[in-house]
């Protein structure tokens, strides 16, 4: 696959992404958006092919419900970002111990999903994004509690 393709499924991603409005945000995301590049460095005529995966995701934003006036399927949505977005910061918690006894990658698909990027090895970075509207103060300081209560 070259870079176009690469680009345009990353275009087709983005366009089937899940997206409703809710009072605080008219273009809320209703999803996670997972993206994993497979990367190869080397010469396969000699066997020196070293293989990796860059994993990026666009965590679905955590908003209270009481605030978003969601209701039905919207407030649906919300329980279970608001579920998986808490199965996540126990997978990074028990990572961040000094001699975790359990991981519970099984408690949500995204943690599933992000168990070799989050494990073993691997290096990961986290990005928190915040609304420099004073009306979302509450939401940021969330955002930003979260980011460094995951830093080991």
């Amino acid at each position: 696959m070259n870079s176009s393709d690469a680009l345009e499924r990353l275009s087709e991603g983005i366009a089937n992404r899940a997206v409703g409005e809710t009072q605080m945000n008219l273009a809320s995301s209703r999803s996670h958006c997972v993206y994993i590049f497979s990367v190869q460095h080397g010469s396969t005529a000699d066997d020196k092919v070293r293989a990796g995966k860059i994993v990026l995701v666009d965590l679905a934003g955590s908003e209270k419900v009481e605030k978003t006036g969601a209701e039905g399927r919207v407030l649906d949505e919300a329980k279970t970002i608001n579920k998986s977005l808490s199965a996540l910061g126990n997978v990074i918690n028990a990572l961040t111990t000094a001699k975790p006894n359990h991981v519970p990658y099984r408690d949500s698909k995204l943690t599933r999903i992000l168990q070799d990027a989050l494990g073993g090895s691997s290096r990961a970075a986290l990005l928190c994004c915040c609304s420099p509207s004073s009306s979302n103060a509450p939401e940021s300081l969330s955002t930003i509690r979260f980011g460094t209560r995951h830093i080991p």
